[in-house]
């Protein structure tokens, strides 16, 4: 899946040599084991081309392809081909030819990988794969100003300039053709290398073809890593063509610096033209910032949700794709994606390591995502591109995303449910997971049915947590005071317009205030837990009011999997957070409000006072107001005798003067006074700030 012979099958051997004349014989190439992802099998075989292997194509060796026959489901092909001797080298070589050797091999030579605009391959010069190696150069100085690169006939054509002379054998070549026989059949001997040696170079030789002559010519060597080259017969001079060993492959060596012709003309042959068809997008090492077309795709809601659909079913089991192209993106279908169930499985323990991390690397290697990783670790994947998966990647993939290969070309993972077995509720290790991706510039973005809109996850400035807003809204969150609603899931009550005028107060109050939490650039955020009740009432006044509406959303079923009042989430909500049960406490330490307020609650309220409480005191800043909604008999009743009998023992010794923390207000225009006199620096608050004997400082 990951290589980038998409286009090219693996060498085929010799079988069923037929010998016609001295110059001619007739075979049948048998090639086995060609990919599944061989684009050949869906193109007119008019399209589909033989190519010869270099070495004998230098030897004076043609071969015509008369027939194809492909086979997808053995993932095998026959080719029928005419072998014609070029001369008397060639000739002689076809005189020592034996059935078995690897002869060539299939290309397919699709209209739509064509490279179209010259730019495509002008933006490779100067860059390097992961190795240092060019991806783009001609000779060993770069020679981005020697390659001349034309756009005909809707294709980008370079012409490379001939060095001077040609090249001939001498009569030693015969002694070694034997030789060449035996180590076609050997790998890793490099032949190339061995031919050249007993070429010999004519400085004053003609670059010219007639009948029954070879024609040897170099330019400088073209190294290329992100394309296939072929010859261009037809922009030849009329009446040359060049052998059958006429692609060159992605390759660090050089790849493209002898060629063979042959045929009958008066011209003189001054330069060699080449088109250019691309690798499969995931050999392409091309960068993110080039995709327009993808980055153009991923920025329309429509077009993510809808290649989301295109991932295969049942809808419980994992699956996951890479995406490097919009064409990609706009096309997907299910076969695209890798599936698996990969069921969790109760690990040992950490008292029992090496079992311990047995399990969790089987567990890592049945993941989906795994094989795209590790296909960016080993190479086989280097263009930059996003990760779509039905399921936030496990934490167990950590090690792997934040690997230097990995966070370097993964842009953006796109999830549509943060977990399998827990729905749409992330796990503290989930979380972690998030800020990780997020310092390494690796973006997440949740595809919300609930929302109907593509999240973002967004940390906070310097705090170590974050939410997934919409976005259009990612700057408004990250700038923004936050102001936080608590109170009770079971009551609305009628804090509407309570809390309309607090909210369109302080927007009024930051026109004309200069601190750093309120000022006229910095916007407004409501931050509630997302439930019914005064929660819901809170967040549809936000949005009313055009303000970002925040939740930390926690799921409250308990063991049994019974709904709870809490459970019910409200339909106003645009950025968020969400919790498993077990981490309640972490889930209200990660509301970091600057202004909370308080209105008629219960259990949850009380608790939600107690750290708010705890935050102000132990706060490494300066302490901001809470407002207290309600009667001053409300709030003693809740708090007073607590505060008193604290004092009475002495236990918040030190710490009395959080009482001057929190206000009781019974209207809006209590409250906003209370933040005009704090923005304004006039409230007495703090350490230094007074002793309330409530608590609390009562309403005025």
């Amino acid at each position: 899946m990951f290589v980038h012979h998409d286009l090219v099958t693996p060498d085929g051997v010799l079988r069923d040599l037929k010998r016609i004349s001295p110059e001619r014989v007739e075979a049948t190439i048998h090639i086995k084991n060609i990919h599944p992802s061989f684009v050949g099998y869906d193109l007119d075989p008019s399209q589909i081309l033989f190519n010869q292997k270099s070495a004998i194509a230098q030897l004076g060796v043609h071969t015509k392809a008369l027939s194809y026959e492909l086979s997808p489901r053995f993932q095998r092909a026959t080719a029928k081909v005419e072998i014609l001797g070029l001369n008397t080298v060639g000739t002689f070589f076809l005189s020592q030819l034996q059935e078995g050797i690897p002869f060539g091999k299939l290309f397919a030579a699709d209209e739509r990988r064509r490279v179209r605009d010259p730019f495509y391959l002008k933006r490779m010069f100067g860059r390097t794969d992961r190795s240092g190696e060019p991806l783009l150069s001609l000779g060993n100085g770069g020679g981005k100003a020697d390659l001349k690169l034309e756009k005909l006939d809707g294709r980008t054509v370079a012409f490379l300039s001939l060095k001077p002379g040609t090249y001939e054998y001498d009569d030693t070549i015969f002694g070694l053709i034997p030789t060449i026989i035996k180590a076609l059949s050997t790998p890793n001997i490099h032949l190339r290398d061995l031919i050249r040696l007993e070429q010999n170079w004519i400085k004053e030789g003609k670059k010219e073809v007639q009948k029954n002559h070879f024609l040897l010519v170099r330019t400088l060597p073209l190294h290329i890593r992100t394309v296939f080259a072929r010859v261009v017969d037809s922009l030849l001079p009329k009446g040359f063509h060049h052998t059958s060993a006429s692609i060159l492959e992605p390759t660090t060596a050089a790849s493209g610096d002898i060629y063979e012709l042959f045929g009958e003309s008066q011209e003189e042959l001054t330069e060699i033209p080449l088109e250019f068809y691309t690798l499969h997008p995931y050999r392409e090492h091309i960068f993110f910032s080039d995709r327009d077309q993808l980055q153009a795709c991923i920025e329309d809601e429509n077009t993510l949700f809808k290649a989301m659909e295109s991932a295969p079913r049942p809808e419980h089991h994992k699956c996951a794709t890479f995406v490097a192209k919009g064409e990609q993106l706009l096309n997907l279908k299910p076969k695209d994606w890798i599936q698996s169930e990969c069921a969790f499985e109760e690990l040992p323990g950490f008292f029992h390591p090496i079992e311990q991390a047995h399990a969790l690397e089987k567990y890592m290697h049945a993941q989906p995502s795994y094989h795209y990783l590790r296909a960016i670790e080993m190479g086989e994947i280097t263009s930059q591109g996003i990760l779509l998966t039905r399921h936030l990647p496990s934490p167990s993939m950590k090690r792997m995303l934040l690997s230097e290969q990995v966070y370097r070309c993964l842009k953006g993972i796109y999830f549509e449910y943060p977990s399998r077995s827990h729905g749409d509720y992330f796990s503290h290790e989930d979380r972690a997971l998030l800020l990780d991706l997020a310092k390494f510039g690796i973006s997440i973005y949740w595809l919300d049915r609930k929302t109907k809109q593509v999240l973002e996850y967004v940390p906070k400035p310097n705090k170590d947590s974050g939410m997934f807003v919409p976005l259009n809204q990612v700057d408004t969150f990250a700038r923004a005071t936050m102001v936080g609603i608590y109170g009770s899931n079971l009551v609305e009550g009628t804090f509407d317009r309570l809390i309309q005028e607090l909210l369109e107060g302080l927007i009024e109050l930051k026109k004309h205030m200069d601190h750093p939490l309120l000022r006229p650039e910095i916007p407004i955020a409501l931050v509630t837990g997302g439930g019914p009740g005064v929660m819901r009432v809170a967040n549809r006044v936000a949005q009313d009011l055009k303000i970002l509406s925040c939740a930390n959303i926690v799921d409250f079923r308990n063991h049994q999997q019974v709904n709870v009042n809490e459970q019910i989430q409200n339909p106003y909500i645009d950025a968020k957070m969400t919790y498993r049960l077990d981490q309640l406490v972490e889930r209200q330490a990660e509301f970091h409000l600057d202004f909370p307020i308080f209105l008629t609650g219960g259990i949850g309220t009380d608790f939600e006072f107690a750290l708010e409480e705890v935050r102000r005191k132990t706060s490494f800043r300066s302490p901001t107001p809470v407002l207290l909604v309600g009667t001053d008999e409300y709030w003693k009743q809740k708090i007073t005798s607590r505060f008193a009998m604290n004092l009475k023992a002495g236990t918040i010794s030190g710490s009395e003067w959080v009482s001057n923390c929190f206000y009781c207000v019974k209207n809006a225009a209590e409250g906003l006074q209370v933040y005009e006199d704090f923005l304004s620096g006039r409230l007495e608050i703090g350490p230094k700030g007074p002793i309330f004997e409530q608590g609390f400082r009562p309403s005025s």
